[in-house]
C-alpha cells in the first residue's frame, strides 16, 4: 500500500503541478487582473502539502494496515518529489516566488 500511496501522490502532483504552473504562467503574461503567479504557486503548494502530509498523517490515525501503508506512501511520495526536484514540483523552492 505504501507503493500505491507514492503512485497516487505522484499522479496528483503531476496533474496539479501542471495545472498550477500553466495557470501561473498565463496569469503572469495577461493584464486581466486576478491573483499573482506567486499566489497561485503558494496555493498549489498548500494543496500538495495537504494531500501529501495532512492526509498521510490522517490515514495513520485510522489504525488499519491498508490506511497506515497508504498514509506512509503519501508522505514518502511528497518527500521524494520534494527531494528529487529540489522543491519545484511541490512548491517549496524559494526560487518560485521571486
Amino acid at each position: 500500500m505504501a507503493f500505491a500511496g507514492v503512485g497516487i501522490y505522484s499522479a496528483v502532483n503531476t496533474v496539479l503541478g501542471f495545472f498550477i504552473f500553466f495557470a501561473a504562467l498565463s496569469q503572469g503574461t495577461s493584464t486581466s487582473g486576478g491573483p499573482s503567479p506567486s499566489v497561485l504557486v503558494a496555493v498549489g503548494a498548500v494543496i500538495l502539502v495537504v494531500v501529501g502530509l495532512v492526509a498521510g498523517i490522517g490515514l495513520l490515525f485510522v489504525r488499519k494496515p491498508w490506511a497506515t501503508g497508504m498514509g506512509l506512501g503519501l508522505m514518502i511520495g511528497w518527500a521524494l518529489w520534494s527531494i528529487t526536484t529540489a522543491g519545484f514540483c511541490t512548491g517549496i523552492n524559494p526560487g518560485l516566488y521571486g
